[in-house]
């Protein structure tokens, strides 16, 4: 009885931890069954480029997360983001580093506002950022009345699609760093430390002497920040700044990704690793249905199904 319940601890642990990694092979397996192409290096790019917004902000999605928090205002707050970088760099006529840095500014006053809110005065944070996600979309829109702006020629459209060694798109190495460094942040700091300690019992966090406060707020105005750099790439690799469609759900995927990567829901802990595939997993299952010719729908069942499973397996008996 003893060496039965400790297998089914140690196969729940496995699964929790390292799960992820499985789901992902068995679905780059079947691709590589039923999609053609797939194993091409061509693919392999784009299925990475199509997921970069979602990667980086998963990063900071995961830390609010393992505080407890969640953050809905992502896509939002790409929006107002890009806007400020186009506006700044197209009619301004700022350089690409200055309206990058504006719109790193915009982006960080939103993570401010949130942080203050949830950290500062305890409100609930899906409450808070539900607030923040309508005024930064509508912010954003009202900024551009609405309009899409285009870039042609630019030296933004040339920066948005960099090859380093004319081979490798400088958004797989923008993903790497900004991993290790999340990943470092995290693991490796005294950051990482109160951050979970925040997340697990906030109370007795404090009462240790961690300024839960500062760490909130640190983790939000981070997620914000990450949601405005992937906007600026976003928005150069498309060549275009949207109010209205940019980052438009964005954060559910973020969500999933951190879901299935095995972070619980509750706070407490963080696994950088495993959000990257969970990511990953996400980007999976949109390619192979958009490969397929299948309707985008059944990625949503797919991804529901996933997250869903990944939910019963973090859950504690």
């Amino acid at each position: 009885m003893r060496q039965g319940l400790r297998r089914d601890m140690w196969m729940r642990s496995l699964l929790q931890n390292y799960g992820v990694f499985g789901v992902l092979a068995l679905l780059l397996a079947a691709n590589a069954l039923v999609t053609p192409n797939f194993l091409q290096l061509g693919t392999a790019w784009n299925m990475l480029l199509q997921s970069f917004p979602i990667i980086i902000m998963s990063l900071g999605m995961t830390t609010v997360i393992a505080t407890g928090g969640i953050d809905i205002s992502l896509g939002s707050t790409m929006a107002i983001a890009s806007i400020v970088f186009a506006k700044a760099s197209l009619e301004a006529g700022w350089g690409i580093l200055p309206s990058a840095l504006a719109a790193l500014a915009v982006a960080c006053l939103v993570g401010t506002l949130n942080g203050v809110l949830v950290g500062g005065f305890g409100f609930q944070p899906i409450v808070v950022t539900l607030v923040t996600m309508m005024i930064g979309r509508g912010a954003a829109a009202v900024i551009n009345d609405g309009r899409i702006m285009t870039f042609y020629d630019t030296d933004i459209v040339n920066f948005g699609l960099y090859k380093i060694m004319g081979a490798i798109p400088i958004h797989i190495a923008i993903i790497a760093l900004a991993v290790a460094a999340v990943y470092f942040l995290v693991r490796e700091t005294v950051f990482g430390v109160f951050l979970q300690a925040a997340g697990d019992n906030r109370r007795a966090a404090e009462l240790a002497g961690v300024h839960t406060f500062r760490i909130i707020l640190a983790v939000y105005v981070l997620n914000a920040f990450l949601a405005g750099f992937a906007s600026i790439f976003e928005t150069a690799r498309l060549a275009s700044a949207d109010a209205i469609n940019l980052g438009k759900l964005v954060e559910l995927d973020c969500i999933a990704a951190v879901a299935v990567g095995g972070t619980p829901m509750r706070g407490g802990q963080v696994r950088i690793l495993c959000t990257l595939a969970g990511a990953l997993t996400m980007q999976a299952i949109t390619t192979m249905v958009n490969m397929n010719n299948i309707p985008y729908a059944f990625s949503l069942v797919i991804k529901s199904a996933i997250i869903i499973a990944a939910l019963s397996v973090q859950k504690e008996k």
